[in-house]
Order: structure tokens, then C-alpha cells, then sequence
């Protein structure tokens, strides 16, 4: 039996007091360091909270068509638009003292490591709600001690620097949900089609057990799991003081109804037009795709979902299968400018190449509207006569010549006016407008009228030979058909950032660019193209679509040996349609030929159907009178055709057609001749050059 001696007593005190003392000085040091830590994230401030969003891209009337999120689908929400529910199912299975703690779990972690310790292994997290956070945010999952101490430190700068609310806010839009689903917005749209504000209690429970294993509990991975996991979750809910008894058994006896695994709208609707909107996007706020795909913006575009759908039905039900022929067609709403359809070819999965935005094609007699309005800036009227036969013309200082023919090679032999040259598309009195007014007048025009191709300054350029992009000229047509206020065409009309404050919108002023006289009297001329009075030598070129429409349209089509061209305008839209081939392969089959007249015939009619006829309204500065189109003068109830046409006020014809008066009954009243104007120069200039 040991003996406690005197020695022994104070070799023991002694020992005490040194395992005192390095425990004060550890407890110091421990003191110290948390100290150090605390003050550390204290000045280190509050971290950002931003992360990846998922880009979101809205139709015009607010639907969504579609969302950039760089493989990662990421919305936010605030606390109160997310379903109690979901709050209340995440704290019971997550963090049941989430509101107490101060971002650690002191007891749970000492209940964690004791069960790690009995099973020898890690068998239970100890993670707080706000530590997940900060490994969401912050940091890379990997399991380091380095990562681990990031980790506290994260934590406790968010608990220092946001409220409860805030943070678990953070977290319940950042965590996993599977199968690239961040956030529970995201995941209540992905699961079960709805907000994340309407989750219902047993819809809530089963995502919040997601979470813990996403390739576990997904019902989509494992229904049976992802629903054993779900009743866990009631249970706990119902201990934790959540759910009433009755509210439990119904929760558990609800059958879950989960979406089908397809987006509501289906992948690549619209694609073409999706492109060229952020293409816009990036040239509007200089940002890259990569900054577009992860900011969480909200991006509203001028698509008019419906027109967009009767557009590429109308296209497909067209254009035979068989044949390999492309399309392109873009429909504006000329006062705005604003896109409300595009097509960029027959199939953007195949090709995503935009032919109505990206290519350059010859327009063919499309771009003669465009001259006739130069022309008329130079004096000329609907009624102004020149000759329709074959014709040499020189130019390059005598250097070179040029001879354009008609269409099957028919000509008037005779004098026309302009309206029946835009109507029967005259090629020849369309060189000789050109170059009588001066072939630098249609360049100006062009460039004008937003045309981001320059024309080039030869007699062919009034036929089309200067390739344009579909989109341009289509866009040039409604500033002539909005009275000659300029627009551009318009993908984007407004953005907001991911806290939904609008850091871009369209511009709506609209500059006067062209004399709003003359654009009006060009835009009455294009109706002649679907007018059969005004048919001579030749048909009007509008014929064979002519009866299928029922309002009047302005329009102009075109045709080269690779194109075929048609575009047209109603006040309340302009539309234009290209067909032919990538390669520059001849258009040879009559069926192809006419299937964009066809495409966009049937497509301006269902897409007004439903809205209300309008007419062209003249402005002020012009007069309309009813002239005999074949020979430009003052009709009279002899002609056999009277047409009513406009012109600037005093341009307007004073000569009285005398070609179909009847035999007069000799009365010396009826035999006086009428007043007739006086022939000047410019007339007397284009009778005899011919």
C-alpha cells in the first residue's frame, strides 16, 4: 500500500498547476484565435452573395421562350414569394435550431462525431444551414482541412454581416436539386410545373429531401426513395411542432403529380430569332456570352409568339419536303420596328445560319421602291410616261454599256406611266429612271433608308443586282410605309438585371428621314401590284395571290435566277419572304418559284385575321385623283379604267384623257375642248427619249 507523502503531495500540486496553466494559456490561445477569426471576417466585410443566374428570355406578351444558363438552370426568389412550406420542411430535415445557433451547431456537432467515432467512420453531417451556404457560394466541395476552415470563416461572415432571413433566403436558391436544377424556383418549375410560392406541403417535404442526395432522391432517378424520404421529412416536420396530426396523414395520403420531363416550350422555338436577340443584347450593353448566360437577367423581346407559330406551320406546309430549297422571312411592325417573327432557314437544329439576318442576296425588282421614291424626290409622279422596249444604255463615260431586258422579254412598245412600271415591274423603265436621275441617288437612298450594304453605283443596281440582307429591306420597306419615320429593326425591348432593375430599354423616338409625302405616294403605288385594272402589255406581278387577299397590301416582288423575293406591307405590319438555295443554285422548278409570294400571302392574311382593316392614310401635302393609268392623265367616265392615285399637291396631272370620249352631240358647250396644261420641258424631254 502506497504511502502519500509530504514529497509526493507537493510533486502532485505541482503537476496541477502546470496542466492549469497550459490549459489557461491553451484556453487563451483558443480565445485568441476564435477572437482573431471573428475580427479577421469582421474586417473582411460581408462577401457577395451574387452567383450564377439563368438568363431568361420573354416573348412580348410575357411568356417565356426560352433561358441561357450555361448548363445550369439558376433562378431567385425572395423568402416571402417561396411556399412556407418549403421553409418549414427545409429547417425540420436541415437545421432544426437554424434561428438559435450562430452559424454552428455546437451540440449536433458533438452528437455527430461521437456517432462518427462509435461506427468508426463518418456516418453523420453536422452541417448548418449556413455553413451549406457558404460552401454553395464560396467554395469547392472537396473534403480538406483547408476547405473546412474557408468554410468557417465563410460562415461566420455571413452570420456576422445578414440576417436569418437573408441567409436562409440565399440558401434555399442556390442549393442542388438535380439534374442541373439550382434554387428552389427552379426546382418547383422542374418537378412539378409551378412557382416556387405554390408549393404544396407534401410536394414541399419530397423536395427538400432532394438535397441530400440528388441522384438518390430524385423522383426521376428513384420515385420510391424520393417518397420514402418525403414521409421522413412529414414525420419530422409534425415532431418539430409543424404539421397537426390530421395534417400529416393527408400529406402522406396525397399522390404527388410531377411534370413530365419536357419544357413547355418545346427546344428551338424561335431559334433564329433567339440568336439575333442576343446578338443585339451584346451589341446594346457589351456584354459577353458568358456574362449574358449567368447574370439573371430578364430579357423582354418583341416575338409575337402566335405570328412566330402561323409562320413556321405556313413555311413547312409550303415548301414540299422533298425539295432542298431554303427560306427566310422576317415580319416587323413598321411604326416601332420591333421584330414580331423570324425565320432563318427551314430547320435551325440543322443549320443555325440566319439567311434573314446574316445573308447577302440579290433583291431582284424588291429594291425598285426604293428608286421610285429617289426618282420622285426628283420630280417624278406616278403619271410620269417613258418608253417600255429594249434599250442600250452607256455609262462609265461611255466605256461600257448595258442592256437589261423584261420578264419573258415582253414590252409595251409604247409609252408607260411609273405606276404601271412598279406594278408590271418594267425593267427597262427602271434603268432609265436611274440613270436619268442620277445613279448616286438610289446609293443615298439606300443608305437612307438603314440598307447596311452599300449599292453599287451601276445601271444594273436598279434591277437588284447590289446584294441586301432580308432584314434591311424589309425594315427600309416600313419606313416607307410609316410615312418616313426611321426605325431599326428591333429584337430587345427592355432588360432587367437580376434584382429587376431595367438597365436597358429601346429607344422609341423616330426620325423623320424621309419626305412623308413621297414615301406615302411610293407606298400607293406598291397596291398597283395586285391591282388587275392596271394589267397591259404584261400582268401585274401580284396576279396569282391576288385573290386570296382581303385587305389592301403594298408590295413588291423579285425575282433572279437564284432568288425569289417577296415582300409587303399592311399599316400594321411589313413582311418580306426570300427563297432559294445556300450555294447559289438556279431556281428552276415554277413550284419553288412561287412559294414566297405563297409563304407570305398566307401569313399577312392569319396574321391580321383577328385585327381591324386599316388603310394607308395620305397626309397632308398630297391630293388624290382618279387617272387613267395607261397614259397618266385625268381619268373621265369614258376611261375604262380609273384609278384612284396620289401625288405631292401640285404635281398632280391637269390634262384630261380624251383617248375614250364618246361621239359628242355637236352642242357648242360639249365640243369645247377642256383646259389642258401647258407641256413642259421634263414632259416634252421623256417623249422623245425613248
Amino acid at each position: 500500500m502506497d504511502v502519500i507523502t509530504p514529497k509526493r503531495i507537493k510533486i502532485t500540486l505541482k503537476t496541477l498547476r502546470a496542466i492549469t496553466f497550459i490549459s489557461l494559456l491553451l484556453l487563451v490561445f483558443l480565445s485568441t484565435v476564435i477572437l482573431s477569426i471573428v475580427l479577421y471576417a469582421k474586417w473582411q466585410g460581408p462577401p457577395s452573395l451574387s452567383v450564377p443566374q439563368s438568363t431568361i428570355i420573354y416573348a412580348n406578351d410575357g411568356s417565356k421562350i426560352g433561358e441561357l444558363h450555361n448548363g445550369q438552370k439558376r433562378y431567385w426568389v425572395n423568402l416571402n414569394d417561396i411556399s412556407q412550406h418549403v421553409i418549414n420542411a427545409t429547417i425540420s430535415i436541415e437545421d432544426q435550431s437554424f434561428y438559435e445557433h450562430n452559424g454552428f451547431d455546437y451540440k449536433r456537432i458533438a452528437g455527430a462525431a461521437l456517432a462518427d467515432l462509435k461506427a468508426m467512420a463518418k456516418v453523420q453531417g453536422a452541417s448548418t444551414i449556413t455553413q451549406q451556404y457558404a460552401r454553395n457560394l464560396f467554395l469547392k466541395h472537396e473534403k480538406t482541412w483547408q476547405r473546412k476552415a474557408n468554410e468557417a470563416l465563410y460562415t461566420i461572415r455571413l452570420e456576422q454581416n445578414y440576417s436569418k432571413d437573408h441567409i436562409l433566403e440565399g440558401y434555399l436558391n442556390t442549393i442542388y436539386y438535380g439534374h442541373g436544377v439550382y434554387g428552389i424556383q427552379a426546382a418547383a418549375n422542374y418537378y412539378f410545373g409551378k412557382d416556387a410560392s405554390e408549393l404544396t406541403l407534401p410536394e414541399a417535404a419530397l423536395l427538400a429531401g432532394i438535397p441530400k442526395g440528388p441522384n438518390l432522391y430524385s423522383p426521376y432517378v428513384n420515385r420510391e426513395k424520393a417518397e420514402e424520404r418525403q414521409h421522413v421529412i412529414l414525420h419530422t416536420m409534425q415532431n418539430e411542432g409543424y404539421l397537426t396530426e390530421e395534417q400529416l396523414q393527408e400529406a402522406l395520403s396525397t399522390e404527388l403529380v410531377y411534370k413530365t420531363k419536357t419544357e413547355k416550350i418545346e427546344k428551338g422555338f424561335a431559334g433564329y430569332f433567339q440568336d439575333a436577340a442576343m446578338s443585339e443584347l451584346s451589341d446594346k450593353l457589351d456584354l459577353d456570352v458568358q456574362a449574358v448566360q449567368t447574370q439573371g437577367l430578364k430579357i423582354y423581346t418583341t416575338l409575337d409568339v402566335n405570328m412566330q407559330k402561323k409562320a413556321e406551320e405556313i413555311v413547312a406546309e409550303t415548301i414540299s419536303k422533298k425539295s432542298d430549297i431554303q427560306t427566310g422571312m422576317v415580319a416587323i411592325d413598321p411604326k416601332t420596328g420591333y421584330v414580331k417573327a423570324l425565320i432563318g432557314g427551314r430547320n435551325y437544329e440543322e443549320s443555325p445560319f440566319n439567311r434573314a439576318i446574316q445573308a447577302k442576296r440579290q433583291p431582284g425588282s424588291t429594291i425598285k421602291p426604293l428608286l421610285y421614291y429617289s426618282a420622285i424626290m426628283k420630280g417624278f409622279t406616278p403619271a410620269t410616261e417613258m418608253k417600255s422596249e429594249p434599250t442600250s444604255f452607256s455609262y462609265d463615260d461611255g466605256k461600257a454599256t448595258y442592256k437589261p431586258s423584261n420578264y419573258n422579254d415582253y414590252y409595251a412598245n409604247d409609252f408607260i406611266t411609273m405606276l404601271q412600271a412598279i406594278a408590271l415591274s418594267d425593267n427597262v423603265f427602271a434603268v432609265k429612271t436611274h440613270m436619268f436621275i442620277g445613279m448616286e441617288e438610289l446609293i443615298k437612298t439606300g443608305e437612307l433608308m438603314g440598307l447596311s450594304t452599300k449599292i453599287k453605283k451601276n445601271p444594273s443596281a436598279a434591277l437588284g443586282t447590289s446584294p441586301v440582307r432580308l432584314v434591311d429591306i424589309v425594315n427600309a420597306y416600313g419606313i416607307l410605309g410609316n410615312g418616313g419615320k426611321k426605325i431599326e429593326p428591333t429584337f430587345i425591348t427592355k432588360i432587367e438585371d437580376a434584382q429587376g432593375e431595367v438597365i436597358y430599354k429601346a429607344d422609341r423616338e423616330k426620325e423623320q428621314v424621309l419626305n412623308e409625302q413621297a414615301a406615302f405616294v411610293t407606298t400607293h403605288m406598291m397596291k398597283g401590284m395586285f391591282d388587275s385594272s392596271i394589267n397591259d402589255y404584261t400582268s401585274v406581278t401580284g396576279h396569282s395571290i391576288a385573290d386570296s387577299l382581303t385587305r389592301d397590301y403594298a408590295g413588291k416582288s423579285g425575282t433572279t435566277s437564284t432568288d425569289s423575293w417577296m415582300i409587303g406591307m399592311a399599316p400594321q405590319l411589313v413582311a418580306g419572304v426570300w427563297t432559294g438555295y445556300d450555294k447559289g443554285k438556279t431556281i428552276d422548278l415554277v413550284q419553288e418559284r412561287s412559294y414566297a409570294k405563297t409563304i407570305w400571302s398566307t401569313f399577312m392574311e392569319e396574321a391580321l385575321d383577328k385585327q381591324s382593316v386599316k388603310a394607308f392614310r395620305p397626309p397632308d401635302g398630297v391630293v388624290g385623283v382618279y387617272i387613267n393609268p395607261a397614259n397618266g392623265k385625268l381619268a373621265t367616265e369614258d376611261c375604262p379604267v380609273r384609278r384612284l392615285t396620289y401625288f405631292i399637291a401640285g404635281t398632280e396631272p391637269t390634262q384630261y384623257c380624251e383617248e375614250h370620249i364618246d361621239e359628242l352631240d355637236g352642242s357648242e358647250e360639249e365640243q369645247k375642248p377642256k383646259e389642258q396644261k401647258k407641256e413642259g420641258w421634263f414632259d416634252k424631254y421623256f417623249k422623245w427619249w425613248d
